[in-house]
């Protein structure tokens, strides 16, 4: 449908549209001066002025379109990343706690052979702990990998190259419990390294009290903290002169005194020990004069 013009307009709109052609072949025809261009016509000057804002508006929204999809597809590559980096350095940090904990291990096996070569004289052998039972109520025992196959028998001395840990309880072909120290049926026969004053050391049987007892110390007998205790070779189980613990406090009482020993090795995070074993080739007794010699009954008939 055509807009017709009025009639009253007609003439304004004609002499509007003759002046419009006439500015537009002025334009085509006026030349202006660009630096460094040369010369260019007043239209297409008009007509770059009338394009470029819309070139514009253009290029900015296709850019900010552009730009925000570089941003969204860089910042899920940055968390793609950044989830493996966090993995890796969950990894890392766990190959990091396995060597440090292996070389504990090795560290704690250098203490034992060290502590085997100096005792030379004595034969022993290296167990790792397997397990242990200390609920409440139950014997402190803990589970080592040797047993009857390694040379291993009831009532043999298990230590540490800190101290005494407990004796061998029962054995079995690859596997033996061991008592410890701190448990109340335990005892091992003990003296004051100083004044080899003897006694024996137990365990309270209380899990909350990591501490030994001594027993049997007269009233009179001074005592004091830090004092070392040592085995005394009496019980017939531990060799003379392994350490055992030093005195924490001692208190008064009649007839002996309650004395309170802390441990020499650490009975709470125990991983290897070594077990002692007996002497495998002890020298036959020579019967003295003073002892009777037992003769072999003489068969029936026979004088004596």
């Amino acid at each position: 449908m055509l807009y017709v013009v009025p009639t009253k307009h007609r003439s304004l709109a004609l002499l509007g549209a003759v002046l419009l052609a006439q500015v537009l072949l002025l334009a085509m025809q006026i030349r202006r001066s660009e630096d460094g261009r040369g010369e260019v016509r007043l239209i297409r000057v008009w007509a770059v002025w009338m394009v470029s804002p819309f070139q514009r508006a253009g290029a900015w929204a296709v850019d900010g379109v552009a730009g925000a999809w570089d941003r969204y597809v860089g910042l899920q590559g940055t968390h793609q990343r950044n989830q493996e980096l966090l993995a890796e350095n969950a990894r890392l940090k766990l190959r990091n706690q396995e060597l440090e904990g292996q070389a504990a291990e090795a560290m704690r096996l250098a203490a034992l052979l060290q502590f085997q070569s100096t005792r030379g004289e004595a034969q022993m052998v290296a167990a790792r702990v397997i397990g242990s039972s200390a609920a409440a109520g139950a014997n402190r025992i803990l589970f080592i990998n040797r047993g009857e196959a390694h040379g291993l028998r009831r009532n043999l001395p298990v230590i540490t190259p800190e101290g005494v840990v407990g004796k061998t309880l029962e054995v079995f072909a690859d596997t033996s419990q061991v008592l410890l120290l701190s448990d109340e049926e335990s005892g091992v026969g003990v003296m004051f390294a100083d004044s080899r004053t003897q006694g024996v050391v137990k365990g309270s049987g209380k899990l909350a009290e990591p501490w030994l007892l001594m027993d049997y110390v007269i009233s009179g007998e001074p005592v004091l903290p830090g004092q070392r205790i040592i085995t005394s070779g009496q019980d017939r189980i531990f060799p003379k002169d392994l350490p055992v613990g030093e005195v924490l406090d001692a208190a008064p009482g009649l007839p002996f005194q309650k004395i309170r020993v802390r441990p020499a090795a650490r009975l709470d995070r125990l991983e290897e020990v070594l077990v002692m074993l007996p002497q495998s080739a002890a020298a036959p007794a020579t019967p003295s004069a003073s002892q009777p010699v037992a003769t072999k009954p003489a068969p029936a008939g026979q004088p004596q």
